[in-house]
Order: structure tokens, then sequence, then C-alpha cells
């Protein structure tokens, strides 16, 4: 579970995060949604302990992040697993090296076969077999938007953060990258915290929504309350990203 009390940040005069207040609960979807510049992407970064923040907490199962030893920041962050907005993949390296990164990086020793093992694994999860040698300009964006999630699972992690995991795809593979998402939430039963503008995938993954406006939470509930809302905010909101 995670939960976030009275979150404030500002940078300088700009005061970006005014007081957020959430519950995550463990095994949920949430999609977390606003405007631009609304602090959707400060508030994850001070969940995964990133940005520590000016007053107010984020805790993970009972402990405070900002007060967490480097030591123990490492140990939580490789229970989360992230998918970034443009896959974040290096271009030098296979699609095999890009997904067993984090585990290289991780200090553990693991044999070449180790490594073989587990890319084919995770990759057999997002159905993408026998790409581990090809490098990311050889992948559609679709493609790399998977190659993005395997390497994210490669830690077995607990939570996943997807950043607006539908941007860019064409309908269709918008629809598979959520159905992708649901899949792997319900079958290894993760907590999975979804940052986006589509409405769709909104529809189509989460169990809760919040909505970020002025630095606050503004709105929590399920897609279909958000959707019959009748509040001018939230409805303004919509029209524009419909």
């Amino acid at each position: 579970m995670i939960e976030i009390k009275n979150l404030h940040k500002a940078f300088g005069e700009n005061k970006v995060l005014r007081g957020v207040n959430l519950e995550i609960d463990t095994g949920e979807t949430i999609v977390i949604i606003g405007r631009s510049g609304c602090g959707k992407s400060v508030l994850v970064k001070h969940i995964v302990g990133l940005m520590n923040p000016d007053d107010g907490y984020v805790k993970v199962e009972g402990q405070v992040v900002n007060e967490m030893s480097m030591k123990e920041l490492y140990s939580l962050r490789r229970r989360f697993g992230f998918l970034f907005q443009g896959s974040a993949l290096f271009d030098s390296m296979t699609v095999e090296e890009n997904i067993a990164l984090p585990l290289v990086e991780s200090g553990e020793k693991y044999s070449m076969a180790e490594l073989e093992k587990k890319v084919a694994e995770k990759l057999e999860m997002v159905g993408m077999r026998e790409v581990q040698k090809l490098k990311p300009a050889e992948l559609s964006g679709g493609m790399k938007k998977r190659v993005g999630l395997a390497r994210a699972l490669i830690t077995d992690p607990d939570y996943i953060f997807y950043d607006e995991p539908t941007t860019g795809l064409d309908p269709i593979m918008s629809d598979s990258i959520d159905d992708l998402i649901k899949e792997l939430t319900d079958r290894l039963n993760v907590t999975s915290v979804v940052v986006t503008h589509d409405m769709y995938s909104v529809k189509n993954v989460a169990n809760q929504v919040a909505m970020m406006h002025e630095g606050k939470i503004y709105f929590t509930g399920t897609p279909s309350e958000l959707l019959s809302s009748t509040d001018i905010t939230i409805k303004d909101f919509i029209q524009r990203t419909a």
C-alpha cells in the first residue's frame, strides 16, 4: 500500500504540489490524470524517492520514503518497475542487453545463462518472442513499449509505474498495451500506477482514478463515476482529452 499525506513541493515560487492526499491499495490499478503541469510526474518522483517533499510524506507499506537510508531506498526501488513514456531504450544495446540492465546494475551476480533465461521469460510475458538480438532501431513504437515493459518486469516488482504508456501509438496498438497492463496486473498481482492523458486507457485499465488539479487531488473514484460527473472542471478536462 502507498499512502501519500499532505504532500507539498515547490520550485522557487512555483508551488507544484499543494497538499496531495492519496492512498493506493495493494493490487489495484490506479490511473492518475490531469492537465500538463499539474504535478503528476512530480508526485510519482516522490513515490519512488527521486524527490524529497517540502512537507508531508509518502509511505510505502508503512515506511516513510524520504526517511530511508540509501541502502533501504535502493532495496525499495528494486520492488518498482517503470515504463517510461519514450521507452528509454539504449540504442547501442540489443533488446536483451536493455532488458537485463537492471539486473546487471543491481550488483548481484548472474550468469549469462541466468540473464538470458530471465529476459526470455519477460519477453514471453509481453508477447515479444525472439527479438533478443535486435536493436531498438529495428522495432516499431509498440514493440519498443513492450520491450520497455519487459525491462520494467525483470526485477519481479511489486509496483509498476506507467508514464503515458499509449502516447504516440495508433488505436489498435494502444488497446493492446491496455490489455497487456490489465493482464499483467491480474497475472502478477502487482500494484499498477498509470499516468496518462488517454481517456480510453482510463476506461480500459483503471480500478480507481485520481485527478490532479491545481496541485491537489481533485477527484478520486471509479472510471464510471468520473465519466458521469457533472463537475464543471472534470467535464472540461474530459472534453479536452477525449
